[in-house]
Protein backbone atom coordinates (compact mmCIF):
# COMPACT_ATOMS: atom_id res chain seq x y z
CA UNK A 1 0.00 0.00 0.00
CA UNK A 2 2.65 2.64 0.85
CA UNK A 3 4.65 3.90 -1.58
CA UNK A 4 7.61 6.57 -1.52
CA UNK A 5 4.81 9.12 -1.87
CA UNK A 6 1.89 8.22 0.31
CA UNK A 7 1.72 6.92 3.94
CA UNK A 8 -1.87 6.56 5.38
CA UNK A 9 -3.17 6.50 8.48
CA UNK A 10 -6.55 4.66 9.82
CA UNK A 11 -8.86 6.58 11.04
CA UNK A 12 -11.62 4.61 13.59
CA UNK A 13 -14.94 6.73 14.12
CA UNK A 14 -17.01 6.30 16.76
CA UNK A 15 -16.55 2.58 17.65
CA UNK A 16 -17.98 3.42 20.93
CA UNK A 17 -20.26 1.78 23.63
CA UNK A 18 -23.30 3.97 23.27
CA UNK A 19 -23.78 3.21 19.41
CA UNK A 20 -23.55 -0.60 20.45
CA UNK A 21 -25.74 -0.25 23.11
CA UNK A 22 -29.10 -1.89 22.16
CA UNK A 23 -31.10 1.08 23.82
CA UNK A 24 -29.32 3.46 22.09
CA UNK A 25 -31.50 6.20 20.70
CA UNK A 26 -29.57 6.18 16.83
CA UNK A 27 -30.19 2.23 15.83
CA UNK A 28 -26.95 1.84 14.10
CA UNK A 29 -26.00 -1.52 16.07
CA UNK A 30 -27.31 -4.24 13.72
CA UNK A 31 -25.13 -2.80 10.55
CA UNK A 32 -21.72 -1.61 12.86
CA UNK A 33 -21.33 -4.89 14.39
CA UNK A 34 -20.56 -6.34 10.57
CA UNK A 35 -17.78 -4.11 10.33
CA UNK A 36 -15.62 -4.73 13.64
CA UNK A 37 -14.20 -7.87 12.06
CA UNK A 38 -12.90 -6.18 8.89
CA UNK A 39 -11.72 -3.07 10.88
CA UNK A 40 -9.37 -5.39 13.29
CA UNK A 41 -8.27 -7.10 10.48
CA UNK A 42 -7.19 -3.62 8.80
CA UNK A 43 -5.49 -2.63 11.79
CA UNK A 44 -3.34 -5.75 11.55
CA UNK A 45 -2.29 -4.68 8.46
CA UNK A 46 -1.53 -1.40 9.73
CA UNK A 47 0.55 -2.51 12.61
CA UNK A 48 2.75 -4.53 10.08
CA UNK A 49 3.41 -2.00 8.00
CA UNK A 50 4.10 0.65 11.44
CA UNK A 51 1.43 2.85 10.02
CA UNK A 52 -0.55 5.22 12.45
CA UNK A 53 -3.76 4.17 13.51
CA UNK A 54 -6.19 6.73 15.37
CA UNK A 55 -9.50 5.94 17.06
CA UNK A 56 -11.70 9.02 17.37
CA UNK A 57 -15.10 8.99 19.24
CA UNK A 58 -17.62 11.20 19.96
CA UNK A 59 -16.93 13.20 23.52
CA UNK A 60 -20.37 15.48 23.58
CA UNK A 61 -21.57 17.17 26.25
CA UNK A 62 -25.42 17.23 27.28
CA UNK A 63 -26.05 20.30 26.23
CA UNK A 64 -24.54 20.76 23.28
CA UNK A 65 -26.22 22.44 20.09
CA UNK A 66 -26.46 19.28 18.60
CA UNK A 67 -28.59 18.38 20.93
CA UNK A 68 -31.11 21.03 20.12
CA UNK A 69 -32.71 18.61 17.41
CA UNK A 70 -34.08 15.51 17.44
CA UNK A 71 -31.01 13.82 17.81
CA UNK A 72 -30.93 12.53 22.17
CA UNK A 73 -27.89 13.09 24.34
CA UNK A 74 -25.00 9.63 23.51
CA UNK A 75 -21.56 9.49 23.57
CA UNK A 76 -20.89 12.04 26.35
CA UNK A 77 -17.46 13.12 27.36
CA UNK A 78 -16.15 10.95 30.60
CA UNK A 79 -19.07 8.55 30.42
CA UNK A 80 -18.43 4.98 29.53
CA UNK A 81 -20.70 5.03 26.94
CA UNK A 82 -17.62 7.22 24.75
CA UNK A 83 -14.98 4.70 25.31
CA UNK A 84 -13.97 2.43 22.33
CA UNK A 85 -15.63 -1.17 22.09
CA UNK A 86 -13.74 -3.73 24.16
CA UNK A 87 -14.05 -6.08 20.37
CA UNK A 88 -11.84 -3.58 18.44
CA UNK A 89 -7.85 -3.81 19.39
CA UNK A 90 -6.75 -0.54 20.33
CA UNK A 91 -3.12 0.04 21.74
CA UNK A 92 -1.50 1.95 24.05
CA UNK A 93 0.38 3.21 20.68
CA UNK A 94 -2.90 3.99 19.06
CA UNK A 95 -4.30 7.60 19.12
CA UNK A 96 -7.55 8.13 21.09
CA UNK A 97 -8.54 11.59 20.18
CA UNK A 98 -12.15 12.82 21.56
CA UNK A 99 -14.06 14.83 19.47
CA UNK A 100 -16.39 17.78 20.01
CA UNK A 101 -18.41 16.95 16.91
CA UNK A 102 -18.98 14.79 13.65
CA UNK A 103 -15.50 15.51 11.99
CA UNK A 104 -12.16 13.91 13.55
CA UNK A 105 -10.87 17.24 12.58
CA UNK A 106 -12.86 19.86 14.07
CA UNK A 107 -11.44 21.67 17.14
CA UNK A 108 -8.78 18.47 17.63
CA UNK A 109 -5.35 18.44 16.84
CA UNK A 110 -5.17 15.51 14.24
CA UNK A 111 -3.83 17.48 11.30
CA UNK A 112 -1.00 18.42 13.65
CA UNK A 113 -0.71 15.11 14.54
CA UNK A 114 -1.10 13.48 11.34
CA UNK A 115 1.61 15.82 9.78
CA UNK A 116 4.26 15.07 12.55
CA UNK A 117 4.19 11.48 11.62
CA UNK A 118 4.13 11.97 7.63
CA UNK A 119 0.67 11.09 6.80
CA UNK A 120 -0.49 11.87 3.34
CA UNK A 121 -3.44 9.67 3.27
CA UNK A 122 -6.12 9.11 5.56
CA UNK A 123 -8.23 6.05 5.08
CA UNK A 124 -11.55 5.97 7.16
CA UNK A 125 -13.52 3.55 9.19
CA UNK A 126 -16.20 3.64 11.85
CA UNK A 127 -19.84 4.91 11.46
CA UNK A 128 -21.81 6.79 10.62
CA UNK A 129 -21.19 6.86 6.94
CA UNK A 130 -23.55 9.82 6.23
CA UNK A 131 -22.45 11.94 9.02
CA UNK A 132 -19.00 11.49 10.85
CA UNK A 133 -17.39 9.18 8.22
CA UNK A 134 -18.70 11.55 5.90
CA UNK A 135 -17.59 14.74 7.58
CA UNK A 136 -14.10 13.08 8.11
CA UNK A 137 -13.64 12.23 4.86
CA UNK A 138 -14.40 15.81 3.80
CA UNK A 139 -12.09 17.17 6.11
CA UNK A 140 -9.22 15.37 5.57
CA UNK A 141 -9.38 16.50 1.45
CA UNK A 142 -10.10 20.25 3.18
CA UNK A 143 -6.49 20.20 5.13
CA UNK A 144 -4.92 18.56 1.76
CA UNK A 145 -4.55 14.69 2.62
CA UNK A 146 -6.11 12.21 0.12
CA UNK A 147 -9.11 10.29 1.65
CA UNK A 148 -10.42 6.69 1.74
CA UNK A 149 -14.10 5.88 2.17
CA UNK A 150 -13.78 2.31 2.97
CA UNK A 151 -16.99 0.65 2.32
CA UNK A 152 -16.56 -2.90 4.28
CA UNK A 153 -15.51 -0.74 7.42
CA UNK A 154 -18.14 1.57 7.65
CA UNK A 155 -21.89 1.44 8.07
CA UNK A 156 -24.93 3.89 8.78
CA UNK A 157 -28.52 3.32 10.37
CA UNK A 158 -29.48 1.83 7.55
CA UNK A 159 -27.76 -0.07 4.34
CA UNK A 160 -29.67 2.36 1.74
CA UNK A 161 -28.10 5.38 3.86
CA UNK A 162 -24.85 3.47 3.52
CA UNK A 163 -24.82 2.54 0.03
CA UNK A 164 -25.95 6.12 -1.01
CA UNK A 165 -23.32 7.85 0.54
CA UNK A 166 -20.53 6.16 -1.07
CA UNK A 167 -22.45 5.83 -4.51
CA UNK A 168 -22.01 9.50 -4.58
CA UNK A 169 -18.58 9.59 -4.14
CA UNK A 170 -17.54 6.50 -6.59
CA UNK A 171 -17.00 8.50 -9.32
CA UNK A 172 -15.92 12.33 -8.47
CA UNK A 173 -13.72 15.09 -9.48
CA UNK A 174 -11.39 14.90 -6.83
CA UNK A 175 -10.53 11.64 -7.80
CA UNK A 176 -7.52 9.89 -7.09
CA UNK A 177 -7.53 12.39 -4.11
CA UNK A 178 -10.85 11.20 -2.99
CA UNK A 179 -11.76 7.48 -3.38
CA UNK A 180 -13.95 4.64 -1.75
CA UNK A 181 -12.32 1.47 -1.93
CA UNK A 182 -12.74 -1.75 -0.21
CA UNK A 183 -10.00 -2.97 2.67
CA UNK A 184 -9.03 -5.62 0.82
CA UNK A 185 -8.39 -2.72 -2.24
CA UNK A 186 -6.73 -0.59 0.28
CA UNK A 187 -4.64 -3.42 1.38
CA UNK A 188 -3.56 -4.77 -2.27
CA UNK A 189 -3.17 -0.90 -2.96
CA UNK A 190 -5.43 -1.64 -6.18
CA UNK A 191 -6.55 2.83 -5.24
CA UNK A 192 -4.56 4.11 -8.03
CA UNK A 193 -4.85 1.26 -10.51
CA UNK A 194 -8.36 2.37 -10.84
CA UNK A 195 -9.14 4.52 -13.81
CA UNK A 196 -10.16 8.20 -13.14
CA UNK A 197 -13.70 8.94 -12.27
CA UNK A 198 -16.18 9.99 -15.00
Amino acid sequence: METPKERPALLIIDMVKDNFDEDHPLPITPFARRIISPINALIRHFRTGKWPVVFATDAFHEKDFIFKGRMKPHSLADTRGAEVIDELDRRAQDLWLPKPRFSAFFDTPLDQWLRERGVTLCAVAGIATNFCVLTTVMDAICHDFKAVFLEDCTAASTEAFHRQTLDLYRKNPLHPLLQVLTSHQLMAGSGEQQGPAG
